[in-house]
Order: C-alpha cells, then structure tokens, then sequence
C-alpha cells in the first residue's frame, strides 16, 4: 500500500483495484495493533497524504480515542461523519488543489460548529502532491514547513 506509479492515471487506476472502505479497515486493524503493544503510551496519531489524508480523516471519524490526525489535501467526510470527530486535527492543504479544496469550507463549519480542535493551514502557490518528492509538483519549501508543523504537532499530541 503506498507509493506513486509515475503518473496521477496510473495511479488512480490502481487505486480502483481496491475497496477504500476494506483499506480504511485495514487501517483500523493496525491501529488497534500499535496501540494496545506494550511499547505504546496509549497514544496513536495517524498522517496521511492524498487518500491517505482521507484515511486519516476518516479515522477520526471512526475512532474516538485517537489522540491526533495531520491529514495531507485529503477528501473531507460528510459532515454528518466530520461532526463524530474527537481527535485534534492538523489539516494541510495545497493552494492550487481546487478538487479537495472545494471540501473545506463546510468541514471547518462543521469543525467550529462541534468545538471539533483543528488546525489548518493552505500553502500558496502549491498543488496537491507538494510533499512527494518524487513528482513535478514537489516544494521543498512548503514540504519541509508542513512536515516541522506534522512533527511539532504529534511531539505535543502523542506524549
């Protein structure tokens, strides 16, 4: 699971191949795993890029006691699902990735409305994709602020 393939078409094609809610169970099943191993201090946080962003989204929906979620320009729940979350949210989105964009108006909504604890941040000039170096659309600059934002964010999170 993971990985790009060369190409946004290849990609999506694989993606195809699997059941999204299957692969957001498998998720689950490993979470469950990392937090009940005798090395875990009981708190888990999920990060997630692209689908991995709506994973992450979609395990705060699904688990209440995950202590953080830092999804990367990931597709946003329903709101009757977003209103569910308890996990503090850092929520990373690309300036120019209008597709997931359109999203976020009513997900803060629904995030303000519920007291849900979120953080967001939009980096300009930058599409979806910024922080995989391994495409055109990499920005180191956005990529390595995002990601000190990620690990600050889980320092105070998951201690």
């Amino acid at each position: 699971l993971g990985g790009y393939p060369g190409n946004d078409d290849d990609g999506r094609t694989l993606q195809r191949q699997r059941d999204r809610n299957e692969m957001l169970e498998d998720f689950i099943a490993a979470y469950n795993y990392l937090k009940n191993h005798p090395d875990c201090n009981g708190n888990v946080g999920v990060v997630g890029f692209c689908f991995g962003g709506w994973i992450s989204n979609m395990m705060a929906v699904r688990l209440p006691d995950l202590a953080a979620a830092v999804p990367f320009y990931g597709r946003q729940p329903a709101d009757e699902d977003a209103a569910k979350i308890k996990a503090p949210l850092l929520i990373q989105y690309a300036e120019l990735d209008t597709r997931v964009n359109e999203g976020w108006p009513a997900f803060e909504t629904v995030l303000k409305t519920n007291n849900i604890e979120h953080e967001a941040y939009v980096y300009p000039g930058v599409n979806h994709g910024f922080h995989n170096n391994t495409t055109p659309r990499f920005n180191k600059e956005a990529a390595d602020l995002a990601w000190k934002r990620t690990i600050t964010f889980f320092k105070v999170k998951l201690e």
